[in-house]
């Protein structure tokens, strides 16, 4: 067997891997055009890994998975999440390393409505999933805690991460209230080594503690970050990047008075950033946005309203300094109104990272959430434990006017899927009426899908009220990357794979 036949036969190995599918191309003659249009489809297996909740001995956790319904998926396939140390045992139930695999704590069995777990106390362990076959495209898994009392109290609310290898985290602190925790977890059989890195005001703080971090195979370590540094910084941004392996990432915000969250990776480094759906009753937001790059950034603060584009007054526009954190204090920017923090370059693009800390409520009665700049819903995102009250969808459409559809799903113990249309104007945010199952018992999952028109940012927040304090979390909805590309076969090469 040559060279050649070798390179085709790893090309579709790689290709089967995603997708369960694979088709080969011969060159064609000189002058020919061999372009053909990729076709899309779904993909074959996805992992999700969840943090672990919360180190609270009264935190109550529910686990929601929801896969959507995809054109073109296989029969078969399966979804399941399981603590990350069990994941050393065989999926079959037998044994490996001594150890019998557990059961799931989650493990769904069809798509189009979502299944459900829990877990309580501090005892609550990192969660890996994977879903294959008709169960991956599009699967989505949301982590939700409630906690009453103590640090960190209130709704913190996470959708679980794909595994990766860089994460930038705009909005951390280590300032006296706050214990922010990065959670890193392996899903591979080999060790992870990871370094993490923290940028202030200032640029760059000194630490040594965090290069090298070894995170163990099917295992999850939280690393506070005052350990890291002993200068406290009351805006932070951290950055995860692994050396080998890869990792989930995600911080836990904790603070003494103002609750808690957990803040989500900033989408990648880009010119352009939205984040989308700031409740309308926000008291207090502050944008904090980083540089990675070597040159600075001037960016343009627009705020998108239901009545179309605002530039805040006094906060015109940002300067961030490469390598520095910056932090702007908007206040109640969006007076009673949805709004989606939009920012865009004065000049020359220069890729940035950013994120919003959200604060509802007054006085003792406040509560904290995070807002990172997110991705658009290019196709079709889902985000799932959604009940019929304390659910607000926000849709954002910063560029054109785009044409949505919305589609709540069968209820997890019950209910009918239903679907609604929406127009969102062009540099406008809306709060949409999102639709609820009829007949709905237990939760259910929101699909968002653009139709036409322009770039369509989407998020979604749960609230609930304790003892006079309005808990809330906010998951943005980034494209579920549910299909994949792939070229369309020009010649059947079969008999050359037998040589």
């Amino acid at each position: 067997m040559n060279r050649t036949t070798l390179s085709l036969i790893a090309g579709a190995g790689a290709l089967a891997a995603v997708t369960g599918f694979a088709a080969l191309s011969a060159p064609g003659a000189a002058g020919e055009d061999t372009a053909k249009a990729a076709a899309r489809l779904p993909v074959q297996r996805t992992s999700l890994l969840c943090p672990q909740p919360s180190t609270s001995d009264i935190a109550d956790t529910a686990y929601t998975s929801f896969t959507p319904v995809s054109k073109g998926t296989s029969a078969g396939g399966k979804a399941e999440l399981q603590v990350a140390s069990e994941q050393s045992a065989d999926a079959s139930g037998g044994k490996k390393d001594g150890k019998k695999a557990a059961e799931p704590v989650v493990q769904p069995k069809d798509p189009g409505k979502p299944s459900t777990g829990d877990s309580s106390g501090a005892d609550a362990p990192a969660l890996v999933g994977t879903a294959e076959g008709r169960f991956a495209p599009g699967w989505t898994v949301q982590e939700t805690t409630e906690v009453a009392a103590g640090t960190g109290r209130g709704l913190l609310g996470t959708n679980c991460t794909a595994p990766d290898t860089e994460f930038w985290f705009p909005g951390a602190s280590t300032a006296e209230d706050r214990s922010d925790y990065v959670h890193l977890t392996n899903p591979d059989d080999s060790a992870a080594v990871v370094d993490i890195e923290l940028y202030g005001k200032d640029g760059t703080l000194k630490s040594t503690v965090g290069d090298g971090i070894t995170v163990q195979p099917h295992s999850s370590e939280p690393i506070l970050l005052n350990t890291l540094t002993d200068a406290p910084q009351t805006n932070l941004t951290v950055h995860v990047k692994v050396r080998s392996g890869r990792v989930g990432a995600a911080v836990q915000a904790l603070d003494d008075k103002l609750g808690g969250d957990w803040l989500a990776a900033s989408t990648d480094p880009a010119g352009s950033l939205v984040m989308p759906g700031i409740p309308k009753d926000a008291t207090s937001v502050r944008l904090v946005a980083f540089v990675p790059g070597d040159t600075d950034a001037d960016l343009k603060v627009r705020l998108a309203s239901p009545s179309g584009a605002i530039t805040p007054a006094g906060n015109e526009t940002v300067h961030v300094k490469s390598g520095m954190t910056a932090a702007v204090d908007l206040g109640d920017v969006t007076r009673g109104e949805a709004g989606s923090l939009v920012l865009t370059p004065t000049g020359r693009p220069v890729p940035v990272v950013a994120a919003l800390r959200v604060v509802r409520g007054k006085g003792d009665q406040q509560e904290t959430a995070f807002i990172p700049a997110t991705g658009p819903v290019s196709e079709r995102a889902s985000v799932a434990d959604n009940s019929a009250k304390g659910t607000t969808l926000a849709l954002a459409a910063p560029g054109g006017q785009a044409q949505v559809k919305v589609t709540a799903s069968a209820g997890s113990e019950g209910g009918t899927t239903l679907s609604k249309t929406f127009t969102i104007k062009g540099g406008t945010t809306q709060n949409v009426a999102a639709p609820v199952p009829s007949g709905l018992k237990g939760t259910y999952a929101l699909t968002v899908e653009r139709i036409s028109g322009g770039p369509v940012y989407a998020s979604r927040m749960l609230a609930s009220t304790q003892d006079g304090v309005p808990g809330f979390t906010v998951q943005t909805l980034p494209d579920d990357r549910g299909t994949v590309s792939v070229p369309e076969a020009e010649q059947d090469l079969s008999a050359l794979l037998k040589q």
